[in-house]
């Protein structure tokens, strides 16, 4: 039977093995969705190729210490891993991004009117900065769902799968995260509309 048409799972078993050309299957199965990802993420080529790279380092390492254990799901473990990666990307360059501009959806397009002029720009700005230093002081968990869900545009079912965590609880970070952020605006009385 060719690889193509085998099972994930029993594509990582023949791997794990021995058989390399089992991976290269694996790899070329998923690619575009894997890479898509995290070109999603990282709008830069070469980053994303070196992104793309680590994931699949990752895989291969795991997979050879026999430590893998994600029975059937093979692909939700390799996005969680690129998931990871990208955010130690941005960690790392400290470029977190706030906003995925598209032209359907601006999370400030709210802000602007139609003649942009140098105010405009210095209070967006100003928002963007606000609002960049409210999230620093969400925890952790609530701070992850929330820039997966608004800037990034991840569904809640995408989410729980990246963070490995039920639906239900993304939604209750993705809510506690708002009832903080309004909890942090109000005491700081800051104004986010011109």
């Amino acid at each position: 039977m060719a690889n193509f048409e085998l099972s994930d799972a029993l594509l990582v078993k023949n791997y794990v093995e021995g058989d390399e050309s089992a991976l290269a299957t694996l790899i070329n199965r998923h690619q575009s969705k894997i890479y898509g990802f995290i070109y999603s993420k990282i709008p830069n080529r070469d980053v994303c190729d070196d992104v793309f790279q680590d994931t699949f380092m990752k895989v291969i390492k795991t997979l050879k210490s026999k430590s893998y254990n994600e029975e059937g799901k093979f692909l939700p473990w390799v996005m969680r891993i690129a998931h990871n990666l990208v955010i130690d990307y941005f960690r790392k360059s400290k470029k977190m991004p706030l906003q995925r501009e598209t032209e359907e959806y601006s999370i400030f397009s709210y802000l602007s009117d139609t003649s942009p002029n140098i105010e405009n720009q210095i209070i967006t700005e100003q928002v963007e900065l606000d609002l960049s230093r409210i999230i620093e002081e969400l925890p952790q968990d609530q701070k992850e769902v929330l820039v997966m869900r608004i800037y990034q545009d991840l569904s809640f079912k995408e989410i729980a799968e990246l963070t490995g965590v039920s639906i239900n609880t993304a939604l209750g970070r993705m809510r506690y995260a708002m009832l903080n952020l309004r909890k942090v605006i109000e005491k700081n009385q800051i104004v986010l509309t011109n």
